[in-house]
């Protein structure tokens, strides 16, 4: 044990990290830490798994600050927690990696490279920044489990996803549908709902919208439109997607909604049109000035043209109508082109007329389905019927069709044109920017041929592939589901037990997705991810779901029977082994799983359904999947599941966050984790998102490097709530380091120094609280107050909260206030009881306050306690996260005395505030205070701290004023910002009240917190908020208000306070002339200064002080000096002197 505490010649974190990392890696802490409490409570915590074929950035030390700390916190409250690492390893992200490395297309594979090489490549590129997450962890104070990771392209992890689809297959929640899904060309597979809904994913474009004519056909069904006109009648659509038009079957038009016939002009022909439109869009298109134009006055390129309203008619009159095919380039196969009556038409834009293509939205699909119009597809060259676009992105070419089928139904002259063109520019990359789109050239197209009402540009908020950044397409695919719909209910119950930080994460964002749930596409036509275990047979009709590998074997085996397959694959398997050995005789990706062919019941041979599964279930199954459940770790379980507590940033909301819930929910009918903290964004300083081509990214590693995680962890903690988006500012971690950490480095210092001076090692006899000095009891009770605080944070997850009061108590209370007020009780003199209190209570406050802030900051706090401890030997622990969290003792809180240092702290904040208005230095005594006393209670709180303020303001008298009339004029205003939200329409009636009140009025208002008036007839009763006191300064005195508590110093300096100042500030540069000569605080010394008019008086009246200040056996006034060795000084503007220290004989 030692003997003295560490002292340091400054504070170095980058150097604190490395050495405590160093320790804690010798000394396994993170392992003893779980070995103590073996046999504790479990605390069940999740780490959703990265992906670390990418390299970590600053917003990964957000999440991961955020799971440590609670980790940390609930490891010192007693509790076990397990922290098993994960790697997400599965889907986009490492396979469009893989393919701009290798420079080829999802097209290549299977041609220009094997299937089981480009996986074996995946395999290796998504670990390949393993070691930079692992330093990122080890270098921020992220205790996790990084040697037992559970990562999800292991055969174990996969069985087990296999076991739970197959529980959901068994249960109807996993189906085949064929329905429009998003779907990405440029990643070449589906999307589900929640990765559309990613962050991001929805971006404002600009593109070019068409409101097309559609030619009615005049026969019986019609002819109500044509009675009163002689022209041709047309719909008019509006559509953002103009490459949809080739593809459009149907218009839907709202039965209930009101619509008109309308004759007018073709903008661009000229020639005299009748159109249908909603009622509602029609000032959209036609300005009611133009109504009363003349008919024959109109000539083409006239930008006013005239209209007549024809006739007006209810949605469902058109139901039935036929219309000519709008773009003829492919014909449909069965009769097409009719107005459907439809419930998702709306007039909140476009015409009240939707053009339907059943081949590319939800709606249309749907309602193509229902009265039977075919979609127009056209057929390949294999046989098979496809969208007029391709998975690529572009319209099919006419070579790559079926020929009888272009010679019957494809129109070669018009299709030709756009054949094999992209419908979206960004699909091609070698597509120079700023070139023609389709949609304009279809735009373009149908003008020549007098078929649009309207070409124009529309900027609207369009969904893009989370991955590839490329728009995406409502695409129909024949895909894969769960039946999420189903559990809707349940997910929406079970949500709300959920304790989600902040509140309105879990009944907004989260809460909103689940109300308009849809079925989750689970399919993905890739090739590196978990396969989907189902085989069917060619003919559809018979169906497996495999649920293990020894199912499978078992199956194949049948199968080997059946002479289907040659033979049995996983013959070396042992079923029930679980071992790694065991588990690596086999791979369960592609292509190997879809060498399998199985036997179906009847004998026909079944194939494996091509699709991988949403790399999204592999991490929402991690509760089940990391333990290999249900084949390992199956009576343990209930004590693994559900989490009570995961952390992840805002954008898993609807990734992890969701696919937990939702597994969990239909294995199990429980949630998956009962809290959860989603943190924000982490911006630059302006606000920008963060990337490495704007040039604002910040470098995790780096920044730890130079200011120490500490700092950058307490930055985040408490610079904002870590659900709210961070503008993140270099200067902020500096300041944290500099007014907290440098705050709390100088108290221990301060106590370190003087504590070795006296020997005190604090294993003597503890002074009871109740027989220490009230400054003692106070700092103790704060302290306690504190413990309770942000033992109550940090069980409500609320770590700003936490580290602003930690914060808080080190800087304002503990060092500005109780250290600053205390100096002399550590100086000089004999080791007195008074003193070994104030050793005891600093002591005490630097230790709680080490593992208070533990959690958050948990280098330092190590440094701090191992420091503090290794003298004291009071915890038998050699780390501070071994120790449990401190706990409050209610009979050490006085909140009485708290509230009347706090009185003192006001009083005595709000007087240095008058002081720096004037430019008055704290050193310069002043005469007196006045304070208008408030209530009965208030004077005698005041006068129980009076030393202390005068103490800190250097006044040398407070006087209580229980009547200010006629000695300050206090002024009111109304406080509109308070009056308006509460009183509305009655604020500026209050307002003119307020300005007849009183001096009187003022009083008693700020006296009893509240003041009654009567207006309107109305009883109103006035807070102190609702108004804004001010005092008028009085001749020679300075006054600040702030709430009801007014203070008036006198700034008056007479000669003897002047003198006592300049002593003052004497005293203070001989004591900066020491530290920089580097005597020790015990050096006595001589003082020698030259004589000076306006000097010498403060000097001799202030000897005594000043030698008992600065240990000075002589203070010798000269009347000459050599400067060679002086120092000169400025004791008060434009006094100038020369001094000179010497050690005495006795200290040399």
């Amino acid at each position: 044990m030692k003997t003295k505490f560490p002292e340091y010649k400054g504070l170095d974190l980058t150097g604190i990290n490395k050495e405590i990392e160093a320790f804690w890696k010798d000394k396994k802490t993170f392992e003893q830490s779980l070995a103590i409490r073996e046999n504790s409570p479990a605390f069940i915590f999740y780490e959703g798994p990265p992906s670390a074929n990418g390299i970590p950035g600053i917003h990964h030390v957000m999440a991961r600050a955020v799971k440590d700390i609670f980790c940390r916190y609930k490891t010192q409250k007693g509790y076990r927690v397990d922290r098993k690492a994960g790697w997400d390893t599965h889907g986009l992200p490492i396979e469009l990696a893989v393919e701009q490395t290798l420079g080829i297309t999802k097209d290549d594979i299977g041609k220009q490279i094997s299937i089981s090489e480009y996986n074996e490549i995946c395999r290796r590129e998504v670990m390949k920044y393993t070691r930079e997450w692992e330093e990122l962890t080890d270098r921020m104070g992220y205790w996790i489990n990084m040697h037992d990771p559970y990562i999800t392209y292991e055969n174990k992890y996969i069985e087990t996803l296999w076991y739970l689809l197959k529980k959901l297959f068994e249960n109807d929640l996993l189906y085949k549908g064929y329905t429009i899904q998003p779907y990405s060309p440029a990643a070449g597979s589906g999307l589900s709902s929640h990765e559309l809904n990613q962050p991001g994913c929805y971006r404002d474009v600009k593109d070019t919208t068409i409101v097309a004519l559609f030619k009615l056909i005049e026969d019986d069904r019609s002819a109500f439109l044509y009675k009163d006109t002689d022209t041709d009648v047309y719909m008019l659509a509006w559509t953002t997607t103009p490459w949809t038009l080739p593809s459009n079957t149907a218009l839907a038009m709202g039965p209930s909604m009101d619509y008109v016939s309308v004759k007018t002009y073709n903008p661009f022909s000229g020639d005299p049109i009748t159109v249908v439109l909603a009622k509602a869009m029609l000032e959209t298109y036609f300005p009611a000035g133009n109504k009363d134009l003349k008919w024959d006055s109109y000539r083409p390129g006239d930008n006013k043209i005239p209209y007549q309203i024809l006739g007006r008619y209810k949605g469902k009159a058109f139901e039935g109508i036929s219309y000519e095919q709008l773009i003829d380039w492919v014909r449909p196969r069965k009769p097409a082109f009719k107005v459907l009556p439809g419930d998702f038409v709306t007039t909140e834009e476009g015409t009240g007329i939707v053009h339907i293509a059943p081949t590319f939205g939800a709606d249309d699909y749907r309602i193509a389905q229902q009265y039977d119009i075919p979609a127009l597809i056209v057929v390949d060259r294999e046989g098979y019927t496809q969208p007029l676009v391709d998975r690529h992105g572009r319209f099919y070419r006419i070579d790559e069709l079926d020929k009888d089928f272009v010679k019957e139904y494809v129109n070669q002259e018009t299709y030709g044109e756009f054949s094999g063109r992209f419908v979206k520019n960004e699909y091609d990359e070698t597509i120079p920017e700023g070139a023609e789109t389709a949609d304009v050239a279809i735009a373009i197209d149908l003008k020549q041929q007098n078929k649009t009402f309207q070409i124009a540009k529309y900027e609207h908020n369009y969904p893009h592939c989370w991955r590839t950044d490329k728009p995406v397409l409502y695409y129909p695919m024949s895909s894969w589901f769960i039946r999420t719909t189903r559990v809707k209910d349940r997910l929406i119950a079970l949500n709300n037990t959920i304790n989600w930080k902040p509140a309105s994460t879990g009944t907004g964002r989260f809460g909103q997705w689940l109300e308009n749930l849809v079925d989750w596409n689970l399919s993905r036509s890739r090739f590196w991810g978990t396969p989907l275990p189902i085989w069917m047979t060619e003919d559809k009709t018979e169906i497996k779901c495999i649920g293990s590998v020894a199912e499978l074997k078992t199956e194949i085996e049948k199968a080997v029977s059946a002479g289907i397959m040659k033979e049995n694959p996983l013959a070396e398997y042992i079923p029930g082994d679980n071992t790694e050995e065991n588990y690596q005789k086999f791979d369960l990706h592609r292509p190997f799983v879809d060498e399998i062919w199985l036997v179906s019941e009847s004998g026909k041979k079944m194939f494996r359904e091509t699709d991988l599964i949403d790399g999204w279930f592999d991490s929402g199954a991690m509760p089940y999947a990391q333990w290999h459940y249900p084949f390992e770790k199956k009576e343990e379980f209930d004590q693994l599941f559900p989490a009570d507590f995961i952390a992840e940033g805002v954008d898993q909301t609807r990734g992890w966050f969701f696919t937990l819930h939702a597994i969990a929910t239909m294995i199990s009918d429980s949630v998956s984790f009962r809290n959860t903290v989603s943190n924000g964004l982490v911006l630059d300083k302006n606000g920008n998102k963060m990337s490495k081509r704007l040039g604002n990214s910040v470098d995790p590693i780096e920044t730890i490097e130079k200011y120490g995680a500490d700092p950058l962890r307490w930055y985040m903690m408490t610079n904002a709530q870590p659900w709210d988006n961070l503008k993140f500012d270099m200067n902020g971690v500096d300041e944290v380091k500099r007014k907290f950490f440098g705050t709390l480095y100088n108290t221990y210092s301060f106590f370190a120094l003087y504590a070795n001076i006296d020997g005190f090692n604090f294993r003597d006899g503890v002074i009871p609280v109740k027989e220490r000095p009230e400054i003692d009891r106070w700092i103790i009770s704060l302290l306690n107050s504190l413990t309770k605080e942000v033992d109550e944070q940090f069980g409500n997850y609320e770590p700003t909260r936490a580290g602003r009061a930690i914060q808080d108590f080190v800087i304002e209370n503990l060092s500005n206030w109780y250290v600053r007020l205390n100096r002399k009780r550590y100086w000089g003199g004999e080791f007195t009881t008074d003193k070994r209190s104030a050793y005891q209570t600093l002591y005490t406050c630097l230790e709680t306050v080490s593992r208070l802030m533990a959690p958050m900051a948990p280098f330092y706090a190590e440094r701090l306690f191992t420091d503090l401890n290794s003298v004291s030997g009071h915890h038998h622990a050699e780390s501070v996260h071994l120790t449990d969290f401190p706990v409050y003792d209610e009979s050490w809180i006085d909140k009485g005395l708290e509230e009347r240092m706090g009185l003192a702290q006001k009083i005595s904040s709000m007087v240095l505030g008058l002081r720096r208005k004037v430019n008055i230095k704290v050193r310069q005594p002043l005469n007196k205070l006045m304070i208008p006393v408030i209530d009965n209670g208030f004077q005698e709180k005041v006068k129980a701290v009076k030393d202390l303020i005068l103490a800190e303001i250097n006044v040398k008298d407070i006087e209580f004023l229980t009547d200010t009339s006629g000695i300050l004029i206090k002024r009111i205003k109304p406080n509109f910002k308070s009056l308006g939200p509460r009183f509305g329409k009655l604020m500026k009636t209050i307002a003119t009240e307020v300005q007849k009140m009183t001096q009187e009025d003022i009083s008693r208002l700020e006296a009893a917190g509240e003041w009654k008036l009567e207006t309107s007839g109305q009883e109103i009763m006035l807070l102190p908020e609702d108004v804004e006191i001010t005092t008028e300064d009085i001749p020679g005195w300075l006054v600040a208000n702030d709430g009801n508590l007014t203070v008036a110093l006198d700034v008056t300096i007479t000669d003897e306070l002047r003198y006592e100042g300049i002593a003052r500030e004497f005293i203070n540069r001989i004591q900066n002339y020491r530290k920089e000569s580097g005597f020790e605080v015990t050096d006595k010394i001589n003082i020698m200064i030259m004589k000076h008019e306006s000097l010498n008086k403060a000097i001799d009246q202030h000897r005594e002080n000043i030698g008992m200040q600065t240990l000075a056996e002589s203070v010798q006034l000269v009347d000459d000096m050599d400067t060679e060795n002086a120092r000169k000084v400025e004791l008060e503007e434009g006094l100038y002197t020369w001094m000179k220290i010497e050690k005495t004989a006795s200290d040399i």
